[in-house]
C-alpha cells in the first residue's frame, strides 16, 4: 500500500458475505461495497427480481461471484434453506450483514399515531426487524462457530439510541402519507443494539466479531 491507497486494508478477496435485505436502499450499496473489495456476495432479499438483478450487476461490475436468493427472514425454515444454499454454492460464510428491515404491507399503517397503532402491525415490523435478526444471526452464527470465526454486522438506527425529534417530519410525505417514525421501529432498532451487545460477548471467545451500524437519515424518495 502506498500514498492514499487504503484498498488493501479492506481486502476481502475470497471471502463470502451474506447481506439480508440486499436489494434494498442500503443493501444495494452494502453488497456493492463488499464486492468492490473482492468478496463473493449472497444478495438475500424477499424480492426475487431485485436479488437476481443485483446478482447480475455485481458479477458484471466487479467480476466477483454473486448469487441472488429469496428468503423470508422471519421464517425459520426459509432462513435455514437460505444458509444451506449459500454454503452449498460458496462453501462457507465469512461475513454476515444482518440488514433486512421492513415497514408494513400497507404504508398508511406504518405511519399511524401511537394511540391507534395496531398490534398486528407492530408484530409485522418486529417479525422482520428483530425476529429476522435473531433467526439469521443464529443460523449463520452456528456455522461460524463450527468453522472457527467470522464477522457479523447488524443494521440498527439512530432511533435505537435516541427518541425522534418529530419536528423534522413537518411538511414531509412518503407515497402520499405524512411521515413519522413509529414506536415499533424505534423499539425494534433498540432491540438490534441489545442483541448485538449480547452476541459480541457471547461469541467473542469463538473469534466471531459482532458489531452494529447506526445510520442516521437515508433518502428514500
Amino acid at each position: 500500500m502506498t500514498g492514499n491507497d487504503f484498498s488493501k486494508i479492506f481486502d476481502l478477496t475470497g471471502k463470502v458475505a451474506v447481506v439480508t435485505g440486499g436489494a434494498g436502499i442500503q443493501g444495494r450499496r452494502i453488497t456493492r461495497g463488499l464486492a468492490a473489495h473482492g468478496a463473493n456476495v449472497a444478495v438475500v432479499d424477499i424480492e426475487a427480481d431485485g436479488a437476481k438483478d443485483l446478482e447480475a450487476d455485481i458479477t458484471g461490475e466487479y467480476g466477483t461471484k454473486a448469487m441472488g436468493i429469496v428468503c423470508d427472514v422471519g421464517d425459520p425454515d426459509s432462513v435455514g434453506q437460505m444458509v444451506e444454499a449459500v454454503i452449498g454454492e460458496f462453501g462457507a460464510i465469512d461475513i454476515l450483514h444482518n440488514n433486512a428491515a421492513g415497514k408494513t404491507e400497507n404504508v398508511a399503517d406504518f405511519f399511524t399515531p401511537f394511540e391507534e397503532f395496531d398490534f398486528d402491525v407492530w408484530r409485522q415490523i418486529m417479525r422482520v426487524n428483530i425476529d429476522g435478526m435473531f433467526l439469521v444471526a443464529q443460523a449463520v452464527g452456528k456455522h461460524m462457530v463450527g468453522r472457527g470465526g467470522g464477522s457479523i454486522i447488524q443494521t440498527a438506527s439512530t432511533y435505537g439510541l435516541v427518541g425522534p425529534d418529530f419536528r423534522i417530519y413537518e411538511g414531509s410525505e412518503y407515497l402520499g402519507h405524512e411521515i413519522t417514525t413509529p414506536a415499533a421501529y424505534s423499539a425494534s432498532k433498540a432491540a438490534v443494539i441489545g442483541l448485538t451487545r449480547y452476541l459480541a460477548t457471547y461469541w467473542g471467545e469463538k473469534n466471531i466479531r459482532v458489531n452494529t451500524l447506526v445510520p442516521g437519515g437515508i433518502e428514500s424518495g
